[in-house]
């Protein structure tokens, strides 16, 4: 059994909390053009676009390497706004015994946040924690909100 791994960034937006929630549940195919240093392409493989049980593919850049995620939307839940999404196949997941992100869109104190959990499980202790991949959804996540804030 591998060693389980969570990993969370909570970022604060300046942007409408549901306009983000919108991007990544009606509208990821928008993602590249508003974060293109991070996320190329989106391609829906299966299902329909923020429909639970969908498949996707991201074509991204992490750490000056292209990467590609092929994931399933997992869980969807519009009034809490959180939406799962696991990998099913990919860079990432060629490396790691499992891979889940959980985007959740909060307010705390009257502050808008992004939050991001990144679950997952190294086979080994020789196999890195997924820092990097944290870093790269809190940078997407600031590029996406910049945009809709300017």
């Amino acid at each position: 059994m591998g060693l389980k791994s969570v990993l969370c960034g909570k970022v604060e937006m300046k942007a409408n909390k549901d306009v983000f929630h919108d991007i990544f549940t009606n509208k990821p195919h928008h993602v590249s053009t508003m974060s293109p240093l991070h996320i190329q392409g989106f391609e829906l493989l299966e299902g329909d676009i923020g429909i639970v049980g969908s498949k996707i593919c991201w074509n991204y850049t992490l750490d000056g390497e292209k990467k590609i995620s092929k994931q399933i939307l997992e869980t969807i839940d519009h009034e809490k706004k959180v939406l799962t999404l696991k990998e099913f196949e990919g860079d990432v997941i060629d490396k790691y015994d499992s891979f889940k992100a959980t985007l959740h869109i909060e307010t705390k104190d009257e502050i808008d946040l992004v939050s991001w959990t990144l679950e997952y499980e190294r086979p080994n202790e020789n196999v890195p924690e997924l820092i990097n991949v944290l870093n790269f959804v809190v940078g997407m996540t600031k590029a996406i909100d910049d945009h809709h804030a300017n």
